[in-house]
């Protein structure tokens, strides 16, 4: 069964970090590139990064409102996706989900919420 499992949310004041994970399995998470998705309370969902299968330069792609504060990653020995987030804004408080599309069909985690308020 392919599942991804999110972790590392929770409430944090604006400017400060979080680093969310997503720990993938039932499927060879090292052959697929890998998204973080958000959505915010009464809003729709909104892409935030995505990661190639490939590292280095190039590998790596980020939505205009998080590009410069957040930072993808992938260990895949651990079968598992990383996104550290700096600078937090409250604009940033959502449910984050990371994302794949496997044999033509989306998967998505169940995800973890953020929250960033003082």
């Amino acid at each position: 069964e392919v599942q991804l499992v999110e972790s590392g949310g929770g409430l944090v004041q604006p400017g400060g970090s979080l680093r969310l994970s997503c720990a993938a399995s039932g499927f060879p998470f090292r052959f697929y590139p890998m998204s973080w998705v958000r959505q915010a309370p009464g809003e729709g969902l909104e892409w935030v990064s995505t990661i190639t299968i490939t590292a280095g330069v190039g590998s790596t792609y980020y939505a205009d409102s998080v590009k410069g504060r957040f930072t993808i990653s992938r260990d895949n020995a651990k079968n598992t996706l990383y996104l550290l987030m700096n600078s937090l804004k409250t604009e940033d408080t959502a449910v984050y989900s990371c994302n794949t599309s496997y044999f033509g069909g989306q998967v998505r985690g169940q995800g973890t919420q953020v929250t960033v308020s003082s």
